[in-house]
């Protein structure tokens, strides 16, 4: 066969997966945790053909919201006066909850009354994997408040025997409703649930109702309900208790769910239908059924035509393994600096089998960071991008996985360092109301386009000055791939004095500061999207900023803009001493010295946010109880206050240092009968915090958990719910100071400047291997199709799509891709099997989605 020709050459060389260990085949998975993790991320692109309004101004200001089930997890800047708004906003998060939908609203931005929603893309979990990485432009659907459900309720039924007053025996239906579980939020808030309980037949409906839960999403009813099914004369033989086909046939049992709306309507939260024909071969049936959308008999068929939604989705569920499983994967993809050449390496050819290299890059950098070989990787790969780089002025201007894997690992990396460069003044820019517009075109009635110019130069100026003064900030990696960068950019164009310093200004103004100073919230930089004026402004900001930081552009006598009012502007930059200024930056953050990241002295900036806060020593009646504030973490302090600006009174901000931190839990819901709870537990009361939504409690907790690791004191059990009235409501123990009842929960990694779970990471690549077997067979036959043919390489069609330098190298280096694949594939299979056997359909993990 054609790919034999280079096995030989593979067989006799060592493989880091000839054997597995003896401790690896004998490890017991049953008795060891495998985590299963969800992930998302994509792009919400644009809406178009909108529905106008039917006034004058037909236009609207929209913004778009992601949600899991009913819970907002993200939210678009708005849009202003336009029926198709371009959004163009990538998110990345981790998903900490079980779901039923993911959905997409459309908003119109309504500033006196509340935010309209125009339409939805909702999408079924198990439906999510038929539109992974690819863009598609989705129908908006009608939003109505009967078909906006999530949640489950647990049910049972029974048929029993009833000898009534007369002495004749009836049949009758014991209908027990036990519980819910996931109600959505009302207004924010957890609701105030009921149920109502029909049997419902040709001729009969018959209703009764449960009392009213309140404040909780996760309701404990316990009622039970009886109902005639058939009178005396049903009943045939006292041997067998049976119903009659033709009675069963006909009835059923409606579990509506509603939100007591006390002196307004009450709301649907959504419905279940069971037919009594599930009991024909069981006397008794239970079960975890999902809460459906009502029938609506009554909607037309034919809607208005809402408008589109064009997204792009990538969902991902992981079952991560104990870390000896990826012991030999890792060291594959460790071991890929070293392959020469490179294309030959598990981290190459990674990228080369992922249609979208992002899917390939947000793993690989974060397990190649983690064990400090990135640097020699990234240098090895961009080496590559400069062979077929024919024109300087061009260098690094692709989305390869060069430019991709140094995009990703200056977001990583260089977080902090844009914090303590940016974040002071795109805080007063966006705080105050300059107008910086010099647009003619753009001009608002009474601005005057000579004040707006000052301003956007005064800020220019303040931004430039800023960031050419932050070398000493700037993160050691980064310094190191400049360095690299500028030696192979001079080697590859030696007549060219510039390319050296464009080599490295392309990536760090052009694809970080430049990005960050446009989308500030993105990179955590302002807790909110900015308005529309700011965007503007920090537009013009960020495109002054990236033809400053461009040496090719600095080096001529004319700068690179298309528009005329930018041309005009940038003259009062064509200065030679901006051009000097950028060239000691660049020289100075690509030098040879290998320096420590100012971090290390500093406090590292890790989070911040508006969350609530329970007071601190208060009672528990009333909604004063929960003060909204301002949370800000670094390494050394968590910190809380009112909106910057404010003062709360004598002591303007509250703080608890990170040392004093003993463990941070979740709280249990019923504690305060509030979702998204967690609690800091320091050497004071402990602190409990309500988060606006599960990811963002999820994400504080992460990083509280990663600073506080390492504390001496740290607790091994907690309490997980509150200590009010005089006892923990977890175990009811009487004295405040009692050793908590349930364990804490694992630790997490303690870097906390570079969060990197490998096992995670590792996973994920072997995911993506799995998904791309059928590419890489044909690399495979490829490589062993060039090692037998003598003729011209680029000509076939079945390798001229990969990059194939070394035929022999490459082919071994896919065959311990393979193996390794195989190996970890039997305890992949082996949990999924014992996940579908231990989930019976019905159960609260697996429950019963239709019931019709």
């Amino acid at each position: 066969m054609a790919a034999a020709a280079p096995a030989a050459g593979a067989a006799s060389s060592e493989a880091p997966v000839a054997t597995a260990t003896a401790d690896l085949e004998a490890a017991d998975e049953d008795s060891r945790e495998v985590r299963v993790l969800q992930s998302l991320r994509g792009k919400i692109c644009e809406a178009k053909n909108l529905l106008p309004y039917l006034g004058p101004n037909k236009m609207r200001d929209c913004f778009c919201t992601i949600n899991l089930d009913q819970e907002e997890v993200y939210r678009t800047q708005v849009v202003e006066k336009s029926l198709s708004p371009f959004f163009s906003e990538e998110f990345y998060f981790e998903i900490p909850r079980t779901f039923q939908y993911l959905s997409f609203y459309v908003y119109d931005k309504n500033v006196l009354q509340r935010d309209l929603r125009i339409g939805k893309v909702a999408i079924k979990k198990e439906d999510l994997c038929n539109h992974s990485g690819k863009e598609t432009w989705f129908s908006l659907q009608p939003v109505d408040s009967n078909s906006e459900v999530q949640g489950k309720v647990h049910l049972e039924l029974k048929l029993n025997e009833l000898i009534t007053e007369n002495g004749t025996v009836c049949q009758q239906l014991l209908v027990h409703i036990k519980a819910c579980h996931g109600l959505p939020l009302i207004n924010g808030q957890s609701c105030d649930p009921y149920a109502t309980v029909s049997l419902v037949g040709p001729s009969r409906n018959d209703q009764k109702k449960t009392k009213v839960k309140k404040k909780t999403s996760n309701p404990q009813f316990n009622e039970i309900f009886y109902f005639e099914v058939t009178r005396s004369s049903s009943y045939t033989r006292k041997s067998q208790f049976q119903v009659e086909e033709e009675d069963i046939e006909k009835l059923e049992i409606r579990i509506d769910l509603w939100n007591n709306g006390n002196l307004v309507q009450d709301i649907f939260l959504g419905e279940i239908k069971v037919p009594v024909n599930v009991l024909r071969n069981d006397s008794s049936h239970q079960a975890w059924y999902l809460l459906q959308p009502r029938d609506n008999g009554n909607k037309s068929s034919k809607t208005d035509d809402l408008g589109s939604l064009r997204l792009n989705i990538c969902y991902s569920e992981d079952y991560v393994l104990p870390s000896e499983y990826y012991g030999p994967l890792k060291t594959l993809l460790l071991k890929s600096p070293d392959v020469q050449p490179v294309s030959a390496s598990a981290a190459y050819i990674l990228g080369e089998m992922c249609r979208d290299k992002n899917d390939a890059v947000l793993p690989l950098v974060r397990l190649l960071l983690h064990h400090d070989k990135l640097v020699p990787f990234a240098t090895a790969v961009a080496e590559l991008d400069l062979k077929d780089t024919q024109d300087a002025n061009t260098i690094f201007r692709g989305n390869s996985l060069a430019t991709r894997c140094l995009d990703e690992m200056m977001k990583i990396v260089g977080g902090h360092y844009l914090k303590v460069t940016l974040k002071p003044i795109l805080d007063e820019i966006c705080e105050s109301s300059k107008s910086c517009e010099i647009d003619p075109i753009k001009l608002k009635e009474g601005d005057n386009v000579e004040n707006n110019k000052e301003n956007l130069r005064y800020y220019v100026d303040k931004l430039f000055s800023t960031i050419i003064k932050s070398s000493m900030s700037c993160p050691t990696v980064m310094c190191d791939i400049f360095y690299s960068l500028r030696q192979m950019a001079a080697q590859r164009f030696p007549n060219d004095p510039h390319v050296q310093y464009s080599a490295v200004s392309s990536f760090v103004f052009l694809r970080f500061f430049a990005v960050a100073v446009v989308s500030p919230h993105t990179f955590h930089l302002r807790p909110h999207h900015p308005d529309a004026q700011t965007i503007r402004t920090l537009t013009l900001i960020s495109k002054t900023i990236q033809t400053l930081g461009s040496w090719g552009s600095l080096s001529k006598s004319k700068s690179s803009f298309k528009e005329t009012f930018m041309c005009e502007f940038f003259k009062m930059f064509q200065e030679e001493g901006y051009i000097i200024a950028v060239k000691k930056f660049l020289d100075e953050i690509s030098s040879t010295e290998t320096k420590e990241s100012s971090g290390t002295s500093e406090p590292v900036h890790l989070k911040e946010g508006e969350m609530y806060k329970r007071a601190q020593g208060r009672t528990r009646i009333g909604k004063k109880n929960f003060k909204k504030r301002w949370f800000c973490l670094t390494s050394r302090e968590l910190t809380y206050h009112k909106q910057p600006g404010s003062l709360l009174g004598k002591d303007a901000i509250y703080t608890i240092p990170v040392k004093n931190i003993l463990a941070v839990e979740k709280l249990e819901e019923s504690s305060f009968n509030k979702k998204n709870m967690f609690q800091v537990i320091h050497t004071e009361k402990p602190l409990y915090v309500q988060a606006n939504n599960c990811v963002e409690a999820n994400e504080w907790i992460d990083v509280l958990c990663r600073v506080s690791r390492c504390n001496q004191n740290r607790l091994s059990f907690y309490h997980p719910s509150a200590y009010l009235n005089g006892s923990w409501l977890c175990c009811q123990e009487t004295s405040e100071g009692a050793l908590g009842c349930k364990p804490c929960t694992a630790g997490v990694p303690a870097d906390i400047q570079i969060d990197i779970d490998e096992d995670r990471e590792t996973e994920r690549i072997y995911s993506l291997f799995t998904l791309s077997l059928l590419k890489l067979q044909k690399m495979e036959e490829a490589c062993g199709t060039i090692a037998v043919y003598q003729g011209p390489q680029k000509e076939p069609d079945d390798y001229s799509n990969f990059v194939i330098e070394d035929s022999v190298t490459t082919f071994k280096t896919i065959q311990q891709i393979k193996s390794i694949i195989e190996k970890l594939d039997e305890p992949h299979e082996k949990y999924r099997k014992k996940r579908s056997s231990s989930a019976k359909y019905g159960s609260k993990e697996n429950p019963i989605g239709k019931t019709s």
